[in-house]
């Protein structure tokens, strides 16, 4: 695409307890801790510990407050080990060693210091949530959710800073618009986008923009519908009102937004004769987890014979299951968002704060503390298991135009990052670009990790 735009801790006095496993259904959850109820035989110190646990954690919140400094030596390599051990004694259900471990992690960790403590921080929260039942006060504290309005900042202040978002958002609606021309002689120039997850709408503005010098080239009327998912009403209030205002300042552009709750199945869609349909599936699939919703979406999605689907995932360096490979894939991941985000942003700076917790720190705890059944767990696969899963799905893959690295590479020589390297291979610092698959994908790389890939689907 030619056009890219500018782009209260307080500790209850409650009895803690191991939860006593008793049949099948609590001994799946036989790691977690029980706060509510006491039901740990006296002397075996438990108490003590959980307490212990949750005053080093307030101890790291009051860093910043205190003007104090962390212990030394929470560096690289210790941190890295003491995540590694406390994770493997949660996987092993050696409650009491993981919160030995927990207790000393968090004397080394602040959500205010360099961008290792920082995201060990957070993953020292979600460990430390994941030993705690979902009815513990304690687990809903560390796991309460940011005001919506500090989300939305959050995102926001990611999207302008880095170019994360804006790679998957620009290289999607590049093979959008190139689906478009390849059937505009027939299509009477209408496009329908489905997007299984809109969130704010950010991705649409510049596509609007883009086919409105279609348009003008053309001297045409476009008409251009988004079906979009949302996760709630509100939001799809908002995100049609934004796009709707926007839309506004494009005459040749005729724009209807119509929001659907994600979930809901596709029944009856609007859809004017010829018309190019295009699915969007940007950071949607991993969020279903479930193998199963996963396989029944790409089935319903092969039914409406969009003319291509745009996939774009957070990418793994792993295929296998479990919690702890997961667990260390995630690691690796967010510790490279962290450190790119030096390349955005001041550490000081209220954006990067605001980033690391109301956006990639609460992934992060959501990611490790959160139930779920880890044998399908896909938030970090490889581009090798979406490829599986599309072929099995009764897609095939297309080459991935020119135009679209080359908009890439663009995107990240206008950004102001630092250290920012444009090479074809997967060497360098900073952020970087990377065809793939013999151009059948795309991936935006920091340092020598991809953090998300590109690629495009047509129903065979």
């Amino acid at each position: 695409m030619e056009a890219i735009q500018e782009k209260n801790d307080e500790l209850l006095g409650l009895s803690l307890a191991l939860a006593g496993p008793s049949d099948h259904a609590e001994r799946k959850h036989k790691r977690r801790i029980d706060i509510s109820n006491p039901l740990i035989p006296s002397g075996k110190g438990s108490e003590g510990k959980i307490i212990r646990l949750l005053q080093e954690r307030q101890n790291m919140l009051n860093i910043k407050q205190r003007g104090k400094g962390i212990v030394q030596g929470g560096k690289g390599l210790h941190l890295i080990h003491l995540l590694l051990v406390s994770a493997t004694l949660i996987n092993e259900n050696n409650i009491s060693s993981a919160i030995d471990n927990l207790i000393e992690l968090y004397q080394y960790v602040s959500e205010s210091g360099d961008s290792g403590q920082r995201v060990a921080a957070y993953f020292a929260d979600g460990l430390t949530a994941r030993i705690l039942t979902q009815s513990s006060p304690f687990y809903r504290l560390i796991m309460s959710k940011s005001a919506p309005a500090e989300e939305f900042a959050a995102f926001t202040h990611l999207y302008r800073v880095s170019p994360f978002y804006q790679f998957a958002h620009f290289t999607a609606n590049q093979a959008i618009v190139e689906a478009f021309e390849r059937e505009e002689k027939n299509n009477n120039w209408a496009l329908h986008v489905i997007d299984f997850d809109i969130l704010h709408g950010f991705q649409w503005p510049s596509l609007i923009q883009s086919l409105s010098e279609q348009a003008t080239c053309s001297n045409r009327l476009l008409s251009l519908q988004i079906t979009g998912l949302g996760r709630c009403l509100e939001e799809l209030i908002e995100t049609e009102a934004r796009l709707v205002s926007f839309s506004k300042s494009f005459q040749n552009i005729k724009f209807e937004f119509h929001g659907v709750l994600r979930g809901s199945k596709l029944r009856n869609l609007s859809r004017r004769d010829n018309e190019t349909v295009v699915v969007n599936l940007v950071f949607h699939l991993s969020t279903l987890r479930d193998i199963l919703r996963i396989s029944d979406t790409l089935t319903s999605i092969h039914a409406l014979n969009p003319s291509i689907v745009v996939l774009v995932e957070r990418e793994g360096s792993q295929n296998r299951c479990g919690f702890f490979s997961g667990y260390v894939d995630a690691l690796h991941y967010y510790a490279a968002m962290f450190d790119s985000l030096d390349d955005c942003l001041p550490l000081e700076s209220p954006e990067r704060l605001s980033i690391e917790k109301n956006h990639l720190g609460k992934e992060i705890k959501e990611a490790i503390a959160c139930e779920k059944d880890e044998r399908n767990d896909l938030k970090f696969a490889m581009l090798e298991t979406w490829k599986e899963k599309m072929e099995s799905h009764g897609f095939s893959g297309m080459k991935l135009s020119s135009r679209a690295t080359i908009q890439a590479k663009l995107l990240l020589k206008m950004g102001s990052h630092y250290h920012t390297h444009l090479e074809e291979d997967c060497g360098g610092g900073g952020f970087r670009v990377c065809e793939r698959e013999g151009g059948m994908a795309i991936s935006l790389g920091w340092q020598d990790r991809f953090l998300a890939t590109a690629s495009v689907w047509q129903s065979v």
